[in-house]
């Protein structure tokens, strides 16, 4: 199929009498389970330090007693001796116990970018069903790990799904971000306004320590979002994975086509023939990655390249 039939289908409206693949879940019940099994060789998800001595809201069943001295207090019968402590007790002539803060969970919060841009697809799959893939495997890995899960979906309507422990909760974060995810029919232009509240709307629901992920193309991003960016990257760990087409890094030799930006709503037509149109347009679409780099790394968010079509993603999530 020509990316000019696709940039159509990104415009049409999708019928009663559509095909079953445009309605059908962006993945499948089977590649959930290969998935899940990708997920279990993700060892942990990779964290960056945040700046913050208490990440988490959730008390760890699994980490056992916690580590962090808080403060000591008089010793008190019943009392277990092996939290003395004894230098303060060698001090003050009366004994005294050690007081350690109860080790957390850090939450996991994925957020899914289901926007018009990433209803496109030109290989394998829509940008939007990589990105449910994504949320699968990490998801899972954290489940693996008893993490506690929460997201938020970015759509039309934005849905946010409260954090919850397991896979139970697992499941139910990837049934929600693999929905069917049809064309849309007239996409508004990107409005760079609306991420700005939901950037402060995750700013000001997150607790600080949280491990966020934002799995996007990233179209939206513009200078205007480099502030929230920073201020959560400051008391979250934030990891930002963009999703990348393969025609967007190379247009392929079609002819003439007419592409329709979903992000502005422009239209242009290209004669993908000319050597010269197609590496103009490399270039244009390297700047754009390379700005949007740079404006992530000013934030102090870590940032991964993943490709639409890649099917092994722990190579790539293990290192982001």
């Amino acid at each position: 199929m020509s990316l000019a039939r696709l940039k159509r289908l990104a415009r049409w409206r999708a019928r009663p009498d559509a095909p079953a693949s445009v309605h059908a879940p962006l993945i499948a019940p089977a590649d959930i389970a290969a998935l899940a099994a990708q997920a279990s060789l993700l060892a942990t998800l990779p964290v960056r330090e945040v700046h913050d001595h208490h990440a988490g809201d959730w008390a760890s069943r699994w980490l056992g007693r916690g580590l962090d001295f808080e403060e000591s207090r008089l010793y008190s019968p019943g009392d277990d001796i092996r939290d003395m402590d004894w230098r303060t007790t060698a001090r003050t002539g009366r004994a005294h116990l050690k007081i350690y803060r109860e080790e957390r969970l850090p939450l996991v919060h994925l957020v899914v970018d289901r926007g018009a841009t990433m209803r496109f697809g030109t290989r394998r799959r829509l940008k939007a069903a990589q990105a449910a893939r994504v949320a699968a495997v990490l998801a899972f890995a954290s489940a693996g790990h008893n993490g506690v899960i929460g997201a938020t979906l970015w759509a039309a309507q934005d849905e946010t799904m409260p954090a919850r422990h397991g896979r139970l909760a697992a499941l139910g974060l990837i049934e929600a971000a693999a929905a069917p995810c049809p064309p849309l029919a007239d996409p508004a232009p990107t409005d760079a306004l609306r991420y700005v509240d939901r950037l402060a709307a995750l700013e000001a629901s997150l607790p600080r320590g949280t491990r966020l992920v934002l799995i996007s193309d990233f179209a939206w991003l513009a200078d205007a979002h480099e502030t929230l960016l920073a201020r959560l990257a400051a008391r979250c760990d934030v990891w930002a994975i963009q999703i990348v087409d393969a025609a967007e890094r190379a247009l392929p030799e079609m002819g003439a086509a007419c592409f329709h930006d979903m992000a502005s709503g422009q239209q242009v037509w290209l004669d993908t023939g000319e050597t010269a149109v197609r590496s103009a347009a490399r270039l244009a679409f390297a700047d754009h990655l390379a700005a949007q780099a740079a404006r992530l790394a000013r934030a102090g968010v870590r940032h991964q390249l993943v490709d639409s079509a890649a099917d092994d993603l722990v190579a790539l999530l293990a290192h982001g």
